[in-house]
């Protein structure tokens, strides 16, 4: 009987709703800042004659924020936890960058053309306050954990803040890279043999780098 009512047109047009408002804040909240974008727009541009859409269905701006990135950190681990099965055993660093960076790169590869959730994430990692949702999302991740823990036992000649640090910032180009790169594929002109794909081996091959670069005294 729960299934059938869970079918009930209301609430189909309810997800629908949702669906609508997710996408829509999306796009707008990449193009032009979280700041810069009230409910109220994105209650307009996702066709709703409502203005309190927004706050009726996901209350605040960091609640809508939230449904966002826990919309596609679901499908971002399921490619991990894969990535993460594959490389188990390994001791090689590329096999553990791979696991933090494929999955994301497979994931935009897979929403098609056009894309916003990159530019959408850089945007959002550089809030003050949002940015936390963010790293709410990485710390729940088992996927990840285990991929970081993997690059520490790679990595025995670094130290702690050595460590971390390098991880921070193989973040930051992972989220900047990728909002780059979502947004040369956005113009008219973008090349038609760029592709994420290839955007994710460039960003494994910089990291890894990075990651096995020597440490200045």
């Amino acid at each position: 009987m729960g299934d059938v009512e869970a079918r009930t047109p209301k609430n189909e047009r309810a997800v629908a709703t949702r669906d609508a408002i997710l996408l829509a804040a999306e796009r707008l909240f990449a193009e032009q800042g979280i700041a810069a974008v009230s409910n109220r727009q994105v209650s307009e541009a996702a066709g709703q004659g409502n203005n309190a859409a927004v706050g009726y269905h996901f209350g605040t701006k960091t609640d809508l924020v939230r449904a966002i990135v826990a919309k596609h950190s679901a499908a971002i681990d399921q490619g991990r936890a894969e990535l993460v099965r594959l490389h188990r055993g390994s001791s090689e660093v590329r096999s553990w960058v791979s696991c933090m960076v494929l999955p994301v790169t497979d994931h935009l590869a897979a929403l098609g053309s056009p894309t916003w959730y990159a530019r959408f994430g850089a945007q959002v990692s550089t809030d003050p306050e949002l940015r936390a949702v963010l790293l709410d999302e990485a710390t729940t991740s088992q996927s990840l954990r285990i991929a970081i823990n993997q690059l520490a036992v790679c990595t025995p000649e670094l130290s702690d803040g050595t460590r971390a640090a390098r991880n921070s910032m193989a973040r930051i180009l992972v989220s900047q890279g990728c909002a780059e790169f979502e947004r040369y594929l956005a113009q008219a002109d973008s090349n038609a043999d760029a592709t994420w794909d290839r955007c994710g081996k460039d960003l494994v091959d910089a990291i890894v780098g990075m990651w096995t670069a020597p440490v200045s005294p």
